[in-house]
């Protein structure tokens, strides 16, 4: 049957096999289970995005939590970091995302959260999925119903203001009056929540991609296709933009000039800064195997360390909690902030750069253009499955030599994803026509012997 739980929780098209009705109720149901041995009395948060079939996976969650004796409560449509600020914060003993990300919207995805606010445990994973195993129908097909616009966006009031008032509390007295900000809501869990706290603070915002209708979540839109944000905040004249992804768990953003400022850029930025504060603590950061060279770089001339990671929100945490670092993300925008939250959180990140612009007086191009970026190309491959790269022999061999021909000054690093049936292909250095013509000949060969026809 395979492994339910992948790196980000479990992924699919809504109906079908493991987000089929089946499933899901026993998913609640034995949740609950594993929670009362532990001795929780087995109160569930559940949170969603704004998918189409958000509501119809949530009943029957719902269904499966109160089927084992549990309790659940709804957030409505709020950002998974939210929902993970709420679990802690309201004494629940366990929290669920209904999300699948940056993905489109006829994927879906259940994210389950531990009381402490952080992703389960993979040994909880681990122990959840082996009583669920002879439960579940992998052949298993519903037809999900369609919810009504207004059911779609709703959201709890309570937990809305519970989460504002923790994003304002995290900056204080924080002033953005004389600020225009162009936000790209990914027609996601931002979509009402981003532009209200912005506002709230003072911030002229002109929100793009924040209608919502069930099917054009992060559709040419949000931190996955952010050109149009990049155009809009020249033409608005804006001092800045962000583009969040349909949890509004990673943000990116867009300075004056509309140049990309990814979360390399924003880890370079908040290390700088704090360290001229005095508050950068271990004077480290953690980053992933993905972070650009030119970050390690340019933190190593300020003494700075920068941690690598496996690719994962997971790992990253881990390793900052182990090494007692405060900060730590991904260059596609997951930025932890551990003083403040213990996952990654697109409108804190947002909040806690733009307090360092004013505490810094600088614009946020001024603060990111000291940080030289190496070429770096990133290739995505369909597979048929996810076979061990060194179980192909034809693969493992280009792999080397690629390697070789690259050299100690640049970096490959050729992996699956952990959410999607992709391989994925970075290549990075000084010689942008290299690492191209690297990337494309490895992401060919992987086409040739594991590619899908669909792709």
């Amino acid at each position: 049957m395979g492994s339910l739980f992948g790196t980000d929780g479990v992924r699919g098209v809504a109906g079908r096999f493991p987000l089929d009705r089946r499933t899901l109720f026993h998913l609640g149901e034995q949740l609950v289970r594993l929670l009362r041995e532990r001795g929780a009395a087995g109160k569930v948060l559940i949170g969603r995005d704004t998918r189409a079939s958000g509501i119809w996976i949530q009943g029957a969650l719902v269904e499966g939590v109160r089927g084992g004796g549990g309790s659940a409560s709804l957030t409505g449509v709020l950002p998974t970091p939210a929902v993970c600020y709420l679990t802690r914060h309201h004494g629940f003993d366990a929290g669920i995302v209904i999300s699948a990300s940056h993905n489109p919207y006829q994927d879906n995805g259940i994210k389950v959260v531990a009381a402490t606010g952080t992703k389960l445990a993979e040994g909880e994973e681990t122990t959840l999925e082996a009583w669920l195993q002879p439960l579940l129908d992998p052949q298993a097909v519903d037809r999900p119903t369609a919810a009504s616009g207004e059911q779609l966006l709703d959201s709890d009031g309570q937990f809305f203001t519970s989460y504002v008032q923790f994003l304002i509390n995290s900056v204080g007295n924080l002033d953005l009056s004389r600020l225009k900000m162009v936000v790209d809501c990914a027609n996601g869990a931002s979509y009402r929540v981003a532009p209200f706290v912005l506002e709230k603070l003072g911030t002229a915002v002109v929100p793009v991609h924040a209608a919502p209708d069930g099917v054009n979540i992060n559709l040419n839109c949000g931190s996955l296709h952010p050109e149009a944000l990049q155009r809009k905040v020249v033409e608005e004249g804006a001092d800045l933009g962000v583009a969040y992804d349909g949890d509004a768990d990673r943000s990116l953003f867009v300075d004056h000039r509309g140049n990309l400022v990814d979360g390399d850029h924003i880890l370079y930025i908040f290390a700088r800064e704090l360290q001229r504060q005095g508050r950068l603590r271990k004077n480290a950061v953690v980053g992933t195997v993905m972070s650009n060279v030119g970050l390690e770089v340019a933190l190593r001339q300020w003494d700075i360390e920068l941690l690598r990671t496996a690719v994962g929100d997971r790992y990253v945490a881990e390793e900052m909690l182990r090494r007692e670092v405060a900060i730590g993300g991904e260059q596609s925008g997951h930025i932890i902030l551990l003083d403040y939250a213990a996952t990654g959180d697109g409108l804190l990140t947002t909040l806690k750069l733009l307090e360092l612009l004013r505490q810094s007086g600088a614009t946020l191009y001024e603060l990111a253009r000291d940080l030289p970026k190496y070429p770096q190309v990133l290739l995505n491959v369909r597979v048929r499955e996810k076979v061990p790269f060194e179980q192909v022999p034809a693969l493992a061999d280009a792999i080397e030599k690629a390697r070789e021909r690259l050299g100690n000054s640049s970096r490959l690093l050729v992996r699956y994803s952990g959410t999607e049936p992709v391989a994925r292909v970075m290549t990075e250095g000084p010689d942008a026509d290299q690492v191209q013509r690297e990337a494309r000949l490895l992401a060919g060969l992987i086409r040739e012997h594991l590619g899908t026809s669909q792709e």
